[in-house]
C-alpha cells in the first residue's frame, strides 16, 4: 500500500484529504505543523507528501527546502495543495522542485486523487 503524507493545518480539509485518499487505497498520515511534518517525513516508506505552504511554526517552502536537500527524501514527489495562488508563489515552487502545484480553489477532491495517482502511476 502506497503512504501518503498530508501535510495540513486545516484539520478539517487534512480529514477530507485523509479520508478520500484511503478510500482510494492509500496508507495516509498527517502533520499540522512545520515542526510535525519534518518529523513524519522520516518515517519510513512515504511515497508520496501532499503539501500546504501555509503552516503554523515555519511554511512549506521552508519543508520544501529541507527535503530536497536531504538525499533520502529529495525523490519523494511533492505535491503543493496550497491557497497561495500568485504566479511567484507557483514558479518558486516548480523551482524548487515540486512534483504538481494545485490551487485548493480550483480542485476537487477527486482531481487530488486523480494528480496523485498520476505521480504514484497508480
Amino acid at each position: 500500500m502506497r503512504k501518503v503524507l498530508i501535510i495540513e493545518d486545516d484539520n478539517f480539509l487534512q480529514g477530507l484529504e485523509g479520508s478520500k485518499l484511503k478510500t482510494e487505497g492509500y496508507q495516509v498520515t498527517v502533520a499540522s505543523t512545520g515542526e510535525e511534518a519534518m518529523v513524519k517525513i522520516h518515517e519510513e516508506g512515504i511515497d508520496l507528501i501532499l503539501l500546504d505552504l501555509i503552516l503554523p511554526n515555519f511554511d512549506g517552502f521552508e519543508i520544501l527546502k529541507k527535503i530536497k536537500e536531504d538525499d533520502k527524501l529529495k525523490d519523494i514527489p511533492v505535491i503543493v495543495f496550497s491557497n497561495l495562488s500568485e504566479d511567484k508563489d507557483i514558479d518558486k515552487a516548480r523551482n524548487m522542485g515540486v512534483s504538481d502545484f494545485m490551487v485548493k480553489s480550483n480542485f476537487t477532491l477527486d482531481e487530488l486523487v486523480d494528480h496523485v495517482n498520476r505521480k504514484l502511476k497508480k
